[in-house]
């Protein structure tokens, strides 16, 4: 059975003489790794403290890197601690409810309608000014 570590445990280990990262539920002590990694030092300080999986695959490593990870793993993460974080989702990809297509709507509809009343009273006014221009003259 595999080394249960706990999220408190991992996120203690964030020096450069002691450093564990958390990839994909997996603890990973680098500390006598860390000044051989290509990326530097300071790629791998970074993501201590937090799990580490979408920024190691961010980078596509290689096989062979991945390989390399398997003598580094020290055990597996007791997943119960990890605390939840919100993954951020874009707005153009979140879904949108009636109230707020209703919402965003009348935002839209107001962009065209304010222009449109402002010209509408800016023709009315030279009308009015024309006609009144026309009785004087009279």
């Amino acid at each position: 059975m595999a080394n249960l570590i706990s999220f408190h445990d991992v996120a203690k280990h964030k020096c450069k003489n002691d450093c564990w990262i958390l990839i994909h539920g997996k603890v990973y002590d680098i500390s006598s790794f860390i000044d051989e990694h290509p990326g530097g030092d300071n790629v791998l300080l970074a993501v201590t403290g937090k799990d580490a999986s979408t920024d190691f695959d961010d980078v596509n490593h290689s096989n062979e890197a991945k390989e390399t990870m398997k003598k580094y793993c020290i055990g597996d993460v007791d997943k119960s601690t990890v605390p939840v974080t919100a993954k951020y989702i874009p707005p153009w990809e979140k879904e949108s409810t009636a109230e707020t297509t209703k919402e965003e709507t009348g935002n839209k509809m107001l962009v065209y309608l304010i222009p449109l009343l402002i010209l509408g009273v800016a023709f009315f006014l030279r009308f009015y000014n024309n006609k009144l221009a026309d009785k004087l003259k009279d």
